[in-house]
């Protein structure tokens, strides 16, 4: 079967999120699909491989360890995890990142219900076994992920790997 080739546009995020959001919140369940840029939530998931299933916060259960795509400012976005949830008052961290972020419930714009993972075509559902278990282990080596990430994405200077090779 010959498909026809799907039209790929960059669009810059303060253009692309609030348009999305407004049709995730105009008709409830539906979804939408978004490649991942960035590398906040490395290790699990990486910039440019992996896509993210959002629907829209508003009217979703909001809890502490889900992935959310929260506004930070007038036109920063971000995907991060939750950790806190005080009041109104949220704090975020992405996987990848060692500092917290902020925000409120009402800054939360969509929730992310899984990840299609390198080039893969079957859902990693957030409420599956496999995203649940790491979940809980990566949230829990919070005092080591420094060390943990420096491991997995090393930013060794290139000069020092060319002496390695030698």
């Amino acid at each position: 079967m010959i498909t026809k080739p799907r039209k790929v546009m960059n669009l810059p995020n303060e253009v692309l999120m609030p348009f999305m959001i407004e049709r995730l919140e105009s008709k409830p369940g539906m979804t939408a699909t978004l490649p991942l840029r960035g590398r906040s939530m490395r290790p699990f998931l990486e910039d440019g491989r992996d896509k993210a299933l959002f629907i829209a916060a508003k009217g979703a259960e909001i809890r502490v360890g889900d992935p959310v795509l929260a506004l930070l400012s007038d036109t920063r976005y971000v995907m991060h995890r939750i950790v806190r949830i005080d009041g109104e008052n949220v704090t975020l961290m992405g996987d990848g990142n060692l500092t917290y972020e902020y925000c409120t419930l009402q800054d939360i714009k969509a929730k992310a219900i899984g990840f299609f993972r390198k080039g893969r075509e079957t859902l990693d559902s957030v409420e599956g076994r496999k995203w649940r278990l790491y979940s809980w282990l990566w949230t829990r080596l919070l005092p080591i992920r420094r060390y943990l990430l420096f491991l997995w994405h090393p930013h060794i200077p290139a000069r020092w790997k060319k002496e390695e090779e030698k």
